[in-house]
């Protein structure tokens, strides 16, 4: 992914979405977040913004050191976050553990530092819980992944305290929705979404 853009604060309901790990993206109080990181965040806004219950998604980064990081600074691992995409999901349609499942199969888990072509501490596979609850039920999703042996190789991905989230430029905002025909979105993300739609029923939410 190499792209150029400026990097923007977004604000919504007059609330900018820079924010910690604990504040949620709206205000509505039925709604809870999720935060993670599994490659290039193009691929998993394509997948979690057609899981039903999933009411929004946002690329951004999380896990680093430099404040309001932009995309190249990011993309060339000089801050230390992960590209992730924060997830706006409604618990009574939806559960944690639902997303969960959905996540490992979203991503190879077993990459360290990257997935496929995209390489980098950028590309780092991580879930970044907002509270005990998520942490714990994180733990025993890769538990059970890894005794499940259906990977060859154990899984790596990160369980850490999700921290500041900064949304990613807006051309990323949407990526494969707005950009169906770009090499990315043909040879890779629409295959993915293919085998999930065969896999766990996914369908197109965003029509």
């Amino acid at each position: 992914m190499k792209l150029d853009g400026l990097f923007i604060i977004l604000m919504l309901g007059g609330t900018a979405l820079v924010s910690n790990g604990e504040e949620s993206m709206n205000t509505n109080h039925h709604s809870l977040s999720a935060t993670f990181g599994g490659g290039c965040f193009w691929c998993l806004e394509a997948v979690f913004e057609r899981v039903p219950g999933v009411r929004s998604v946002l690329p951004g980064y999380m896990g680093g050191s430099v404040e309001h990081p932009t995309y190249q600074q990011v993309s060339r691992g000089d801050t230390g976050h992960a590209e992730v995409v924060r997830i706006e999901y409604d618990p009574e349609r939806i559960t944690y553990k639902k997303l969960l499942e959905i996540f490992w199969k979203a991503h190879d888990p077993t990459q360290l530092n990257r997935q496929g072509a995209d390489v980098g501490t950028q590309y780092r596979s991580a879930i970044f819980y907002h509270d005990e609850d998520q942490k714990h039920a994180a733990e025993a999703s890769k538990d059970a992944v890894n005794r499940s042996e259906k990977h060859a190789s154990p899984v790596v991905t990160a369980i850490v305290p999700a921290s500041t989230f900064y949304p990613a430029e807006t051309y990323h905002h949407a990526y494969f929705q707005n950009n169906p025909d770009a090499p990315y979105s043909r040879h890779v993300i629409q295959p993915k979404l293919e085998k999930l739609e065969s896999e766990i029923g996914i369908t197109d939410q965003t029509q």
